[in-house]
């Protein structure tokens, strides 16, 4: 109630003339445009960190759990005889087999806001929450289209009827002394990267779309000699091959550098002084924090829960130095594509502020055996691992 010679702000104050920021012409939901530069920011921050989304095949699945990739072999050519019927190849060619992909639990990076916190601040903290929220995400979404490109690697053609068999991966060992060190040796790479570029050609794969993934070391190992062999993309020269955004190539095969590919046992990088067999002989930069050069980091495939596809034991990638590939290697099923949660209304009033969630649907498993090329610094190769856990045999 205003009383005489007063002055009442909520009378005289038309809600009609607030000037709300987070409204779409001034009306609907208060907040809608923030939700809408949140959003913005997460799938920026999933999209700059990530590599492997756009380099294999990707299908969106809807109104299931999983999606079915057929395949076709080859058949044969023969001579018609005078008078006899043509009634079809006599063995049954072309044979046809499949691969199904499951997709995996909802995988989700999540943080909650407080509203006090945003008030205090000085910076813009949704925005930095949003880009870590897609960093994990995107982390996350590679290494898992990684992994698989290695077993495939590893693994027949699923086309395996008698005299029709087609070819499978190939796996290519970098240097010749039985040492994990050799997994940095430019020279080794190098050859590596031609023997597979040859198994492809001869495998009948496109060269259209062939990439390689290194780990960074690698990677500027193999910038340092384009101007001395020669042999590495000799186009780029100065600044441009500094940058490290696939602009070296081999035998056709574009490079990329990628912290999120399994490397001798971890993700991106291996630390260890001693080299030989047991360590990469490369010294620890110091302050590492904790989600660079964790032995532990690569997670075991068989022990997550929400993992509906195999995506290989933690000890599978002990010698695993590298990966060649062609886009048919892998399939990733998308049935939510990244995306982002922010809740509201009453949430918000109880709790005082707002629970950020990015998430997404996918799940991802080699395709082509033939297209996956995986580097290994061993005597021996990494052996197969099976469909059904823990199957690293």
């Amino acid at each position: 109630m205003a009383y005489p010679g007063s002055f009442d702000h909520q009378s005289n104050v038309n809600p009609a003339q607030l000037t709300r920021g987070g409204q779409l012409n001034a009306a609907g939901d208060a907040r809608a445009l923030y939700l809408k530069l949140f959003s913005g920011e997460m799938f920026k921050g999933f999209q700059n960190n990530t590599i492997a989304r756009d380099l294999v095949m990707k299908r969106t699945l809807k109104g299931g759990k999983s999606l079915q990739f057929v395949y076709t072999g080859r058949t044969t050519a023969e001579y018609h005889v005078p008078g006899q019927s043509i009634l079809g190849n006599d063995q049954g060619a072309p044979p046809v087999a499949e691969k199904t992909i499951t997709c995996d639990d909802l995988l989700i990076s999540s943080a909650f806001v407080y509203e006090l916190d945003e008030v205090l601040s000085h910076y813009d903290l949704r925005s930095e929450i949003s880009r870590k929220i897609g960093y994990a995400l995107a982390e996350k979404y590679d290494r898992l289209i990684f992994r698989q490109i290695a077993k495939g690697a590893r693994q027949a053609s699923p086309v395996a009827k008698a005299n029709f068999v087609e070819p499978g991966g190939t796996q290519v060992r970098v240097g010749t002394n039985d040492a994990l060190s050799d997994a940095y040796s430019a020279t080794a790479l190098i050859n590596a990267f031609y023997d597979a570029a040859a198994a492809m050609d001869e495998k009948g794969v496109s060269q259209d779309g062939r990439v390689g993934v290194l780990n960074p070391r690698q990677y500027y190992a193999l910038i340092q000699q384009v101007g001395e062999n020669g042999l590495v993309n000799r186009d780029e020269q100065g600044t441009s091959r500094q940058k490290g955004n696939g602009i070296v190539e081999i035998a056709g095969i574009k490079i990329y550098k990628s912290m999120n590919i399994p490397f001798l046992g971890n993700y991106g990088t291996k630390y260890g002084t001693t080299g030989g067999t047991t360590d990469a002989g490369v010294a620890s930069p110091g302050n590492t924090g904790s989600f660079v050069g964790n032995d532990s980091a690569l997670e075991d495939g068989g022990g997550v829960t929400g993992m509906n596809n195999n995506y290989g034991e933690a000890n599978a990638f002990d010698t695993t130095c590298g990966l060649i590939f062609q886009r048919e290697a892998a399939g990733v099923v998308e049935a939510i594509a990244p995306q982002v949660q922010v809740t509201s209304g009453d949430v918000s009033v109880i709790y005082q502020g707002d629970v950020i969630l990015g998430r997404l649907a996918m799940g991802a498993d080699f395709l082509n055996p033939a297209a996956c090329v995986e580097l290994y610094a061993s005597a021996t190769a990494p052996s197969a691992f099976g469909t059904t856990y823990p199957a690293n045999t």
